[in-house]
């Protein structure tokens, strides 16, 4: 399937691959965007996901550790990957003659991985867990994921845990990566000066034939009940995340969610931003997110405060929160926070690699790939009405859990009872 901006096409291998030429580029950037992420992982093997992108670099059939390296140093290019809670992604960006040797590495790569110093690998990614341990803005929010989540496989955290990690076996490892990483589930995207029939026929070369398909995802809705929850560090600030479920990935609402998360937390305009930190200095970072998955999501607000100004910045955001769900939204607040978001959207498509990622997101998620002009449609037609309604079943205080990090369980009480999650009536 042809459009304006993309080639789409299903491959006798079972593969998705969506291209989008630039013709006026050098460069090329490539992406295999895998169906597997934290949410597919059983309990004693949580953080496999993740674990196996590591060990992806560490070695192949055909390359060494050193070489993956070497090559792609020499392509003068880049070779990277990440995890999430419903995919895996490995992508590279270099020259647009160097196609063939790029794609023979990632693919050895993906499919015939030694597990090479996979103990020493293990140590890496204990690291990095103690790393966020370390991080009290980042470990919030796969607290807050825990807590929303309650029961729900995406509530395993990406990483994983200190003792999933140090328990998992070469073997299940391996079973994991046999199970989960087959050629024939992943979507091929690129983006750049790429002749879509070369990649085609490049890809099929080696892999014509399907692989078994993955065991399908089971759908289900998190059913926790709201909570207060607190973990005690020795910090500096108070970490607070205020939170509840969200808004599913095919929701068409979705829109109205982009616009009100910019106003209300996502730009130096917003909301919360003006009056928590510019207007009253109470905070360095605070801002709203949202995260959008297959059958659900998360919305909610963070901020990191001194103990003794918990507070005040609790009665301000609760005001805020407050009238956000109350009041309809003025039109030139509206307006600003619309052209927030289509700004945001030209300037993050002027690079291959978030082209790449917008297209193959896009076909491994199963949302729709709108051109520029049809998001910018989408925004517009967002009303200030449909933000008060959205905002109000979002945020509603029944449906919100609080989440604190900090060394004073009892500065945390005070300032959110447990009998009033946000402070809200």
């Amino acid at each position: 399937m042809a459009t304006d901006t993309y080639r789409l096409e299903h491959l006798p291998n079972g593969q998705r691959l969506i291209t989008e030429k630039l013709d006026h580029l050098r460069s090329v950037c490539l992406g295999f965007w895998i169906p597997a992420g934290s949410r597919d992982e059983p309990t004693p093997l949580i953080g496999a996901s993740h674990f196996i992108e590591h060990l992806l670099f560490k070695g192949s059939s055909k390359y060494t550790a050193e070489e993956i390296a070497q090559i792609f140093d020499t392509l003068g290019g880049e070779l990277n990957a990440s995890t999430s809670r419903e995919y895996v992604v490995v992508y590279g960006r270099f020259l647009d003659d160097q196609l063939k040797l790029a794609l023979d590495v990632m693919t050895d790569m993906l499919l015939t991985p030694t597990f090479t110093d996979l103990d020493r690998e293990r140590e890496v990614v204990l690291e990095e867990i103690a790393m966020v341990e370390d991080s009290p803005s980042d470990l919030i929010h796969d607290i807050m994921s825990e807590i929303v989540l309650d029961g729900h496989p995406l509530a395993h955290p990406i990483l994983g845990s200190r003792e999933s990690i140090a328990g998992a076996s070469e073997e299940s490892i391996r079973a994991f990566h046999r199970a989960h990483f087959r050629f024939s589930d992943m979507v091929v995207a690129a983006a750049g000066n790429i002749d879509h029939d070369e990649l085609r026929e490049l890809v099929l070369r080696d892999h014509a034939l399907p692989d078994h398909g993955n065991p399908q995802r089971t759908s289900s809705i998190p059913g926790g009940t709201p909570r207060r929850h607190f973990l005690t560090k020795e910090t500096e600030q108070m970490h607070v995340c205020l939170g509840g479920v969200g808004l599913a990935r095919d929701d068409k609402r979705r829109f109205v969610l982009s616009v009100m998360d910019s106003l209300f937390g996502g730009s130096l305009s917003s909301r919360l931003f003006q009056e928590v930190r510019e207007k009253r200095g109470l905070v360095y970072s605070i801002y709203s997110f949202s995260s959008l998955f297959w059958e659900t999501g998360i919305t909610g607000l963070y901020f990191g405060c001194r103990p003794e100004r918990l507070g005040a910045v609790m009665e301000t955001v609760n005001r805020e929160v407050c009238r956000l769900a109350s009041e309809p939204v003025p039109e030139d607040e509206l307006q600003r926070a619309k052209e927030h978001l289509k700004g945001r959207m030209i300037l993050g498509l002027e690079s291959t690699s978030s082209r790449m990622t917008r297209l193959g997101k896009g076909v491994l998620t199963d949302t729709e790939i709108l051109s520029l002009d049809e998001l910018a449609a989408k925004i517009e037609e967002v009303s200030a009405q449909q933000v008060l309604e959205l905002a109000s079943e979002v945020y509603r205080p029944a449906g919100m859990s609080v989440v604190g990090i900090g060394s004073d369980e009892s500065l945390f009480a005070e300032a959110v009872p447990a009998d009033c999650l946000v402070g809200l009536s």
